[in-house]
């Protein structure tokens, strides 16, 4: 079957129509219904002679009981396996495209050629397997893949084409960290999503596009209101924030501390003991917690703190996640009493950038309402862009020098972007002219910006046959326009 966007209005029409009382009931009562965490499947690239196969494909899902949903999935109806791989190793991934419409997968933080990075130019036709081998040589992170077809990647992400993708390194696991995946070592896909009688739904419109897709539900890796078993111990929690917009404000409902360990570039130097932690579109954080006192707990996040607080009222009263705290995964410590965890005084030693090396600065400002005429329409082609352009395939916006270190300075306006560079890592140097904050530590590929936001960039990997992309990660506006591209050689 072919996947469109009249295939989720086909769902949404078997689900029953419209949004009545007895829908709003029902969906109440369903969401109530505690599920077990689904744990995608774990693929390991040296237990499979370094080459894995990835199928996009249209499937059908079950989030509610006795409900099923127009999806995509990679080897599966919604969502993908996790695919871990390890440094220094060279490894195929034959993805192979069976949704009868384009496609492409992005390798989201992997440090690789522009011609492996699974950007907009390298679409998989339908029918059609796209073979790169992916040269690993960066330290262990958490990392993600995702469509990333242009014009469409908002609708296939949603639809469910993102997994997991983890590198491992020697240095990690000399750390004695918890690795055993499912159990003590979890992967958390964060999203939000809109049902209409328990069916998936693609919102549409132009409060879609200006904000992004917001959902009226959570979900973590696909599962609606999700119990985690786990170990009476120290457990690490690899979180992705895959939503197509909406931030995530993470805490523990009794409030207990957590040690955040890894950002998207990797192992932080030392832990850094935290109650909350936020994180937008695109961001990733490994976490430690230590469930040795056996009590159940809830992992929550606040109001999406990314909206502005007009269209936060109008996202609030079409239906999407409420103002209070929403409950995103309860876990439940069992087994015996486990000696009590201990978290590692120091992680991993990184090469700072210096800031002295940088030969020039760049400004980058992410900017709406270029097409307004557009918007009202319900249409975002040509409204939204970067400097002043909406981005165009043919047009390569700036060409850097390879083993080059740039400052490049980055804002939004109207609200806050998730501004996202592809095969590189960068410091944040400041926000809004003062030092960054705590948040802010660590190599990122992926950081929120609306206030100037400097950042210390190297370029180790080329990009002469095919550009990498900077944007957006409100899905929403990387397809209207707030993209551009830069060659690297």
């Amino acid at each position: 079957m072919k996947f469109t966007r009249r295939s989720f209005l086909i769902g949404a029409a078997l689900a029953g129509g419209s949004l009545s009382a007895a829908t709003v009931l029902w969906r109440s009562a369903s969401a109530a219904e505690s599920r077990d965490l689904q744990i995608p499947e774990l693929i390991d690239a040296r237990s499979h002679g370094q080459s894995l196969a990835l199928k996009a494909q249209v499937g059908r899902t079950s989030f509610f009981p006795e409900r099923q949903s127009v999806t995509l999935g990679y080897n599966g109806s919604y969502l993908g396996p996790t695919l871990r791989v390890h440094r220094g190793d060279d490894v195929e991934i034959a993805v192979t495209n069976s949704l009868g419409e384009d496609t492409s997968v992005h390798w989201h933080g992997l440090l690789i050629p522009g011609e492996l990075d699974g950007g907009p130019h390298q679409i998989i036709r339908p029918t059609a397997t796209w073979r790169p081998v992916l040269p690993i040589r960066q330290p262990a992170a958490t990392l993600w893949y995702h469509s990333h077809i242009h014009g469409h990647t908002a609708e296939q992400v949603y639809a469910g084409l993102a997994g997991l993708l983890i590198v491992t390194d020697d240095e990690e696991k000399a750390l004695g960290l918890p690795s055993e995946y499912g159990v003590d070592d979890l992967p958390l896909i964060l999203q939000d999503r809109q049902f209409q009688d328990g069916s998936l739904v693609l919102p549409q419109g132009m409060m879609s596009i200006m904000h992004g897709r917001r959902g009226d539900t959570l979900t973590v890796n696909g599962t609606v209101n999700p119990v985690a078993r786990v170990p009476r111990g120290l457990v690490r929690l690899r979180l992705v924030n895959g939503a197509n917009a909406r931030n995530f404000d993470l805490a523990f409902a009794d409030d207990r501390s957590f040690h955040w360990i890894a950002s998207e570039g990797g192992l932080l130097e030392s832990p850094v003991e935290r109650r909350s932690l936020t994180l937008a579109p695109g961001e990733r954080a490994e976490i430690l917690v230590d469930f040795s006192d056996g009590r159940p707990v809830t992992l929550e996040t606040g109001p999406d703190s990314s909206l502005p607080m007009m269209m936060g009222m109008m996202a609030r009263a079409s239906n999407q996640v409420g103002a209070g705290r929403d409950l995103l995964v309860r876990f439940e410590p069992h087994g015996a009493d486990m000696p009590v965890a201990r978290v590692p005084d120091k992680l991993v030693a990184h090469e700072r950038l210096d800031v002295s090396m940088a030969v020039r600065r760049r400004r980058f400002v992410m900017t709406m309402g270029m097409g307004m005429g557009g918007m009202m329409m319900g249409r975002g082609t040509g409204m939204l862009g970067i400097n002043g352009h909406s981005f165009n395939m043919g047009r390569i916006d700036e060409n850097v020098s390879l083993g080059d270190t740039e400052i490049w300075e980055v804002s939004g306006e109207m609200m806050a972007h998730p501004f996202h560079i592809h095969g590189v890592h960068f410091e944040v140097l400041s926000r809004n002219g003062s030092a960054p904050g705590i948040r802010d530590q660590g190599l990122r590929d992926t950081v929120v910006v609306q206030e100037p936001v400097e950042l210390l960039v190297r370029f180790s990997q080329p990009a002469v046959t095919a550009p990498f992309m900077y944007h957006c990660h409100i899905l929403e506006h990387e397809d209207n326009g707030m993209m551009g591209q830069f060659a690297v050689r």
